[in-house]
């Protein structure tokens, strides 16, 4: 029965929900010169969700629905992260979708239906409400990524992305059904006790190795990445953006609330040895087949790759501190990615797509600010210090080191100077080469766009030089 407590834990979801069928049933009735009015409604329904969301913050966690949902620090901080990655992927997205003729209400109904998705994810409590945030997740994204019809490349991407995912999704769910043989329960929070005194420790082993299968598919890690690309180039970028931000975040989510269900203890050791295996994979292949890419959005996927790679280091310590290392650093990806996106968004215009590295060349003579922009993103994803992704590598390094895997440190700083190439090939291009002929490089006259996009890039810089609060706040998460 649901009670007036359960009530005020979901707040946030269940007024998401409520907006986003509002925002749906409106845009049904509105003309197409009215549609500003369900872009700024999509971008106050996503503020107003994240100022519940941080009010709403308990000083312990709090579960609802007999614990299928879990309202914690850790759901807090991804679900505030995801929120902003929305909002700016609305601000960014607009003159992009209105030059395509792609402005319609549907994308924002989809994407706000996917945050929601989101947040469930990252507050399960049980296998079920896993299973659930996880498919209100994809499904949305399958339609956002096939969201231009008219494209080839788009519709292609999309049946990619819905066949395999749809492979990583049946693997996920049989190994949670293998789990739930072994161990008689679905609860996230007595999986760890059920699973010491299960007398089918082999069952349950096959079904955490089908699990990760899921997990990894789901973050991009190698050698289940092969989605990655093909949806990165072929959907539209305002899609992209989406998916290569806010969806990252739910990935780490989803990856802590289940493994974090199986520590310590033998099955702690088995998960960690496969989540290193997944992290030399992701670092080596992401950064040497990035080095060959000509199109920067292919580019991307493969530095989404490697950084999946990092990503499980923090993963791999399986400690508090690790987790919160993991977490920050999903955090720092996911605000780099949009910066990324938004100066190809913002450069992009109708009949030019702005996606090949050489469309970039000479930008610091025709657009010095978006230059800079663009320069403050890739010395961030590279880890060039002062900038935030240089502290999230190093805290991430240490929860390596700190967990006894040394080897796995040096692979990942080996990994790390050799994705320094592709990164300062961009910036080379933008200032160093001169610009091609016939072709106008010129960014969108937006200026909500233009000073979003502004702050999100300073914020890199920002965060670098003041990370200890954020990071504070990523440990307090774990603590207790």
């Amino acid at each position: 029965m649901l009670s007036w407590n359960d009530i005020l834990i979901l707040l946030p979801e269940i007024y998401l929900v409520a907006a986003v069928c509002v925002l749906l049933l409106m845009d049904a009735f509105i003309r197409e010169e009215q549609r500003n009015a369900t872009h700024w409604l999509a971008i106050a329904i996503t503020a107003i969700t994240g100022f519940l969301v941080v009010t709403g913050q308990p000083p312990h966690a709090l579960s609802a629905f007999g614990g299928m949902f879990i309202r914690d620090r850790v759901s807090e901080i991804l679900s505030l992260f995801a929120l902003i990655s929305v909002l700016l992927v609305f601000v960014f997205s607009r003159p992009y979708l209105k030059d395509r003729k792609l402005w319609h209400g549907e994308f924002y109904v989809l994407t706000l239906f996917a945050v929601l998705g989101v947040m469930l994810l990252v507050s399960a409590g049980s296998l079920i409400t896993v299973y659930l945030g996880l498919e209100l997740l994809t499904l949305s994204s399958y339609a956002l990524v096939a969201f231009n019809r008219d494209s080839r490349l788009s519709s292609e991407a999309a049946i990619k992305y819905f066949v395999l995912g749809a492979l990583a999704s049946g693997s996920l769910l049989y190994g949670m059904s293998m789990i739930y043989g072994a161990t008689g329960t679905l609860d996230l929070a007595h999986l760890h006790a059920a699973a010491m005194q299960t007398d089918m420790p082999n069952l349950l082993r096959f079904g955490l190795i089908f699990m990760i299968v899921g997990i990894a598919f789901k973050l991009g890690a190698a050698p289940f990445h092969m989605w990655l690309p093909d949806v990165y180039q072929g959907a539209p970028t305002a899609t992209v953006t989406f998916v290569a931000s806010a969806s990252k975040l739910a990935a780490f989510g989803m990856a802590y609330r289940l493994l974090s269900a199986f520590g310590p203890g033998d099955l702690l050791h088995q998960w960690q040895l496969m989540l290193a295996v997944l992290a030399v994979l992701s670092l080596v292949i992401g950064n040497l087949v990035a080095i060959v890419q000509t199109n920067i959005k292919r580019l991307l996927a493969y530095s989404t790759i490697a950084h999946m790679g990092y990503l499980l280091l923090g993963l791999v310590n399986a400690s508090p501190s690790g987790y919160a290392a993991a977490m920050f650093y999903a955090i720092s990806y996911a605000l780099m990615s949009t910066v990324a996106f938004g100066v190809i968004l913002a450069m992009s215009r109708a009949g030019f797509e702005c996606e090949e590295i050489d469309d970039f060349k000479g930008l610091n003579e025709r657009s010095r600010w978006m230059a800079f922009l663009m320069m403050l993103a890739m010395f961030s994803l590279a880890g060039v210090p002062p900038l935030f992704g240089f502290f999230a590598k190093l805290l991430i390094l240490k929860a390596a080191i700190d967990a006894g895997m040394m080897w796995l440190a040096i692979v990942a700083i080996v990994a790390a100077i050799v994705g320094l190439y592709y990164y300062l090939r961009v910036v080379k291009v933008m200032y160093f080469d001169k610009p091609v002929e016939g072709v106008e490089i010129k960014p969108q006259n937006d200026m909500p766009m233009r000073w979003m996009l502004s702050l999100n890039a300073l914020a890199l810089l920002a965060l670098g030089l003041y990370w200890g609060p954020l990071f504070s706040w990523c440990q307090q998460a774990f603590a207790g």
